[in-house]
């Protein structure tokens, strides 16, 4: 049992290396704007799958609509929210950002997550078209997107030269025909992207700077995975190395729509 309890602890949004980090950042950013508002946020997961941040988003009080493609994964959703008891606080939608309108009904939100959806949508500029004009005034853009140097230092040290140029010149971030991901971004350029899109970037850091690049077995006690985290969060807002950030495996952005 002791194991299992650990086990859960490290695959939880709050806890986990691949999401600690953002999930700190949109929980920051919904406590403030939850007092500011004196109610809970309407909150739409654009690509949110099967709910690792619209449930913990809910059990906190907030109204989440996930707008997702695919049925199975809103249907993990739906089986979720039930276990969790927040069922009657999330609403799922099979859909993607061209129904984002319709599928809405014209009320505007308070918060957006994209997360991990602007590298395989067919229109990055389009999407984050469709995103503004869901937002109300005051509200906010959570976008965390893929990285092209993380890409290029993981080819490099996975000893795989060629692909690392590839990923370093390619006009899309990618390292070759089997790289799963259809484009990566430069940080200048997907700012560049949110403020063209109407958008004020209140916030920008790189995450897991570190944590995909060390061997699991390293990582493997509590103390070692929170020493991770730390360093990772500190190393990402340093005043001085700034530049590490663009060496994240994704770029987190909080932007406003004023």
């Amino acid at each position: 049992m002791a194991e299992e309890h650990r086990r859960g602890r490290r695959g939880s949004v709050e806890t986990s290396l691949r999401t600690s980090a953002v999930w700190s950042s949109v929980l920051d950013l919904v406590t403030r704007r939850e007092a500011d508002l004196g109610r809970p946020l309407r909150v739409l997961d654009l690509g949110g799958g099967t709910g690792g941040l619209a449930v913990p988003l809910a059990e906190r009080g907030h109204h989440v609509t996930v707008v997702d493609p695919s049925p199975d994964a809103l249907a993990s959703l739906s089986r979720r929210s039930a276990e969790a008891g927040v069922a009657e606080r999330i609403t799922a939608l099979q859909g993607d950002a061209d129904t984002l309108g319709d599928l809405l009904g014209g009320e505007p939100v308070d918060l957006v997550c994209c997360h991990g959806t602007l590298e395989v949508v067919d229109d990055p500029a389009a999407t984050l078209g469709s995103i503004a004009s869901v937002v109300a005034p005051g509200g906010y853009l959570s976008l965390v997107a893929a990285q092209r140097l993380a890409a290029v230092l993981a080819r490099v040290l996975a000893g795989q030269f060629t692909q690392a140029h590839a990923a370093l010149t390619s006009d899309d971030g990618r390292w070759g025909a089997g790289d799963p991901l259809p484009r990566r971004f430069d940080a200048y350029a997907l700012t560049a992207m949110v403020t063209a899109a109407g958008f004020t970037v209140r916030d920008s850091h790189g995450v897991r700077l570190f944590s995909d690049l060390v061997p699991s077995a390293l990582v493997d006690s509590e103390a070692d995975r929170l020493a991770l985290l730390q360093l990772e969060q500190e190393a990402s807002r340093h005043p001085d190395f700034g530049f590490l950030g663009q060496l994240g495996a994704s770029l987190h952005i909080l932007a406003s729509r004023d």
